[in-house]
């Protein structure tokens, strides 16, 4: 969720703090039927027509947040029906992830082109010339578009000298690369799950916040009460989230204070990746594969796997980050139990996978983990610490913008065999990623190492950040500098044999 909907930002932040809070003080989740009231009280409409439709999106926000299904406006069911099934100490994962909230969906008209007022009518006219369906004709003050005709080829925007034609589409809708979002028979928002890959890219463009995914924030609250040891591992663009007065130690410091036993970077996780896939590059590429794929972002993995199931074989056999982190962790500590902290819902997907399971126990965003911050009173600007993080490279700190994943192989691989003439191309968002894979399969990147990531700028835009891409870029920035080395063949931190495996 980005800086410019407030609104929202502060509507979500209050339901993850209301559930953390339930979660901290151990109350009855009954009472859950007043956290609405709490959350939203008087009487008065402060965001929509009524505060009834306020508090019954609420709700629904709630039921999400608690990892529940949003409830259909046709059945009754109270917002505590089905708690029994997520009130336990571990993930209870329930199908789908992402859920439109349809008290919330505004149902916006779907893809059209519309005439603006900048038309001139001009004599000319080339938007009537050039559509191929004779659907644009010019009235009395403008062109007219017949949408029933309209095929939305946009020739008619194209050629307007006065950029009087624009096109239209709902957000979600734009946001989405793979054609997920389709539309019920109210005109409301639905996803198409056979097509989605959980990027939660339709979350955040949604400007009524009427798409929400599930929460494991209340389950892991609960396990951080209890008597395992619980470490958090948290993404390389954590930087810049929790604010402009918030280092680095003081957010490690603030997410101890929370109940968790230690912090790891999940940058030092990065720096086994890639050396992993460096290794992995020089080995096959061009001999046993035609190029290869990396294999950090979960979304442009699967989105590989449903719309390119041939070309899925070509993306790295390497764990991602997140994994490798929770390997190094359980390999100290056998009964470690792992929560990952990032920018990425589609994350709490890979987190069920049977490979992985057994290492990420936990899945939470950084807009959950202020939820968290919130209900505990932790003010991160405030903490007093001294300690430094040293966990990982540069290159390894530098995943979280687009292009570093890429950066960092090929850096890692030249490192190991400076023969090698290594090419390299990266694309962000969903919409670029497709037509990456295009041309990949037909052929026209062989040779090279390609960098998929679904959100516009990197991991530093994923759908559970808060803070501007520009911020939270030069943190990043700033942070890598601070790291003790470059490169991960000389990240200390690593054990030694792994080290020298690689080079």
């Amino acid at each position: 969720m980005k800086e410019s909907y407030v609104d929202l930002i502060n509507i979500r932040r209050q339901v993850f703090a209301k559930v953390a809070k339930m979660a901290y003080e151990g109350d009855d989740l009954t009472e859950l039927e007043k956290a609405s009231f709490e959350i939203l009280p008087g009487e008065v409409a402060t965001y929509r027509d009524s505060i009834f439709r306020e508090r019954a999106i609420v709700d629904e926000r709630l039921r999400l947040t608690l990892g529940l299904n949003a409830r259909k406006p046709t059945e009754f069911n109270r917002i505590t029906d089905g708690i029994s099934l997520v009130d336990v100490n571990e993930t209870r994962f329930i199908e789908p992830l992402i859920n439109v909230i349809t008290f919330a969906c505004e149902a916006c008209p779907t893809k059209a082109f519309i005439v603006t007022d900048n038309c001139r009518k001009c004599l000319a006219h080339p938007c009537t010339n050039v559509c191929p369906v004779n659907a644009v004709s010019i009235g009395k003050n403008r062109a007219i578009i017949d949408q029933d005709k309209c095929i939305k080829c946009g020739r008619c925007r194209d050629t307007c000298p006065y950029s009087a034609i624009v096109q239209y589409d709902r957000p979600c809708a734009a946001a989405c690369g793979v054609n997920a979002i389709d539309s019920d028979y109210l005109g409301r928002a639905q996803i198409n799950m056979d097509k989605c890959v959980s990027c939660g890219n339709c979350i955040v463009q949604c400007p009524y916040g009427a798409i929400s995914d599930k929460s494991q924030i209340y389950q892991l609250i609960k396990a951080l009460k209890g008597n395992d040891q619980i470490y958090a591992i948290i993404a390389p663009s954590f930087l810049g989230q929790f604010g402009p007065l918030a280092s680095p130690v003081q957010i490690f410091e603030g997410i101890k204070q929370l109940g968790f036993e230690d912090v790891v970077e999940v940058s030092l996780g990065a720096d086994i990746t890639t050396m992993r896939e460096a290794h992995e590059f020089l080995e096959k590429v061009p001999n046993e594969i035609p190029y290869m794929g990396t294999s950090c972002c979960n979304s442009w993995t699967i989105m590989v796997e449903k719309m390119f199931p041939d070309q899925y074989e070509y993306i790295s056999d390497s764990a991602s980050p997140m994994v490798e982190t929770a390997k190094y962790i359980k390999k100290k500590n056998p009964n470690a139990k792992i929560a990952f902290i990032g920018p990425c819902i589609s994350k709490k997907l890979e987190a069920l996978r049977d490979d992985v399971k057994d290492y990420v126990h936990f899945v939470i965003t950084f807009e959950e983990l202020m939820g968290m911050f919130v209900a505990k009173g932790i003010e991160l600007s405030e903490i007093e610490v001294s300690k430094v993080i040293q966990d990982a490279s540069s290159l390894g700190r530098g995943y979280a913008i687009a292009g570093g994943v890429a950066e960092a192989v090929k850096r890692t691989a030249l490192k190991i065999d400076p023969s090698r003439e290594i090419n390299v191309e990266g694309v962000s968002t969903l919409h670029e990623c497709v037509k990456l894979m295009r041309t990949a399969k037909a052929g026209k990147k062989n040779g090279m190492l390609l960098e998929g990531m679904a959100c516009s700028g990197g991991c530093i835009a994923g759908p559970g950040t808060l803070a501007s891409l520009n911020r939270v870029r030069k943190a990043v920035a700033s942070f890598q500098g601070q790291a003790e080395c470059e490169s991960p063949l000389d990240n200390k931190t690593i054990d030694e044999d792994i080290r020298n495996k690689y080079k």
